[in-house]
């Protein structure tokens, strides 16, 4: 289903190697329009954790209303993965960014109309997590559909990474800004804008005619267990899918709580927490440029390892840090690890599984990640109103540490089993030839 690339193929060097997944016209466009939809909703999400921080006072109601949003996530992106396996992930796209638009609007709408408040937050955010349910594995899926199962899949999903770290740098030291000089409701309302850009460029993209699927008429929870016992039954998938668990609650667990650094530890306001949360960014770009180089999935996962390592340290670090200067390079240590391990367990995963699975174990990556999160707003939240913010964030920094530790123990035994996998599907002769 992918497109033919607009130019050759061959072997590659300098920038040509970085963006060699650009030979692709409809990641081109797909690349273009996620970069200005993430960085809008990276300005949403400063502004409505300014809103709730200010209406409530609470580390334990920032938690809640995190948790509604990711809450979805957990409960319903296994199952969507077998919707994704089942049908077009090109049209899917197109309704869950234009259901995300007017959900965007609705907010802006409700806070002009000063009719905002905690719960009516809440419940918006439990339909947005409904539809990042859907959402996520489609797109992650979809990067095959758009570069094809080959050499620049790995250059894809840096880059895919690229769009959101890029954003991440811009869009919250946006926020931040606007925040104070306009208003919270302004900031929504230029998220919604901002989907116009990924809608019009998923309609402009020419795609294959869809494939037939062969699971298209079994009982959804019979494909939902088959893709829970695939996952299970592959030690290197189980593996990756359990770190990937433990950085996205660890995650979440230290994102929830940076307003109460901006305002308790460094005494700031919207400017300090714009910053707080696009610092990270940078480190994340730095990593996914890093990638980007890479031309094989060989040696991922030593790296997977010791990113989970780096992200524990520079949490470590973080929680500890009174000095601002200090804290922002701590927070770019955490978005390098954090993304060298996220984006290289999508790559191996995305190489490792059978096409026809590829939507339900995306789905499995997406839960791991983005499901957890909930449970780690909970979480911080929960511990920082007992113990404190730098108290969560050291413990997390800690576990992060652990897991990438226990993960490399395993390493020998894991590339024991996928090194056939490699030679079987010729990554292996690409390399040494």
């Amino acid at each position: 289903m992918s497109q033919t690339p607009t130019s050759p193929s061959p072997e590659s060097t300098g920038m040509q190697s970085l963006l060699r997944a650009f030979r692709h016209r409809n990641f081109r466009l797909y690349f273009s329009g996620q970069i200005v939809s993430i960085a809008g909703t990276l300005v949403q999400g400063v502004a409505l954790s300014w809103v709730v921080y200010q209406l409530t006072g609470s580390a334990l109601l920032l938690g809640l209303v995190g948790f509604a949003g990711q809450i979805p996530l957990f409960l319903f992106t296994p199952l969507a993965g077998v919707f994704v396996d089942r049908h077009s992930r090109h049209r899917i796209l197109v309704i869950t960014q234009t259901l995300s638009m007017v959900l965007a609007l609705l907010l802006a709408a409700l806070a002009y109309g000063r009719c905002l408040n905690v719960w009516s937050i809440v419940v918006l955010n439990v339909i947005g997590g409904v539809i990042a349910a859907i959402d996520m594995p489609s797109r992650q899926a979809f990067i095959v559909d758009m570069v094809g199962n080959g050499p620049d899949l790995s250059n894809a999903v840096a880059l895919n990474s690229f769009t959101f770290n890029g954003s991440r740098i811009i869009g919250p030291a946006v926020g931040g800004v606007l925040l104070a000089a306009v208003s919270p409701a302004f900031c929504f309302l230029l998220n919604g804008l901002s989907f116009i850009a990924v809608i019009w460029a998923l309609l402009a993209m020419r795609l294959n005619p869809p494939q037939p699927r062969q699971n298209d008429s079994g009982p959804a929870h019979r494909e939902l267990l088959e893709g829970f016992r695939y996952a299970w039954h592959s030690a290197p998938i189980r593996a990756i899918l359990a770190l990937v668990t433990l950085g996205g609650l660890m995650g979440a667990a230290q994102g929830v709580l940076m307003p109460i650094f901006a305002v308790q530890i460094f005494h700031g306001g919207p400017h300090i927490l714009g910053c707080l949360i696009a610092v990270p960014g940078i480190g994340a770009l730095a990593a996914g440029v890093c990638l980007a180089w890479r031309k094989t999935v060989l040696g991922a996962e030593t790296q997977i390892a010791g990113g989970a390592i780096l992200c524990g340290v520079g949490l470590l670090i973080f929680s500890q840090s009174r000095w601002l200067p200090l804290s922002l390079g701590a927070s770019m240590l955490v978005g390098f690890g954090m993304v060298t391990q996220f984006a290289l367990s999508n790559t191996v995963l995305q190489t490792l599984v059978d096409d026809d699975k590829r939507g339900r174990v995306m789905s499995l990556f997406t839960t791991s990640i983005m499901g957890m999160m909930p449970f780690g707003s909970l979480l911080g939240g929960f511990l920082a109103h007992q113990f404190g913010a730098p108290f969560t964030v050291a413990v997390c920094g800690l576990v992060c540490i652990a897991g990438g530790g226990y993960f490399a123990l395993k390493l020998p035994a894991l590339q024991r089993l996928t090194f056939p996998i490699y030679q079987q599907k010729g990554i292996i002769p690409g390399i040494v030839e």
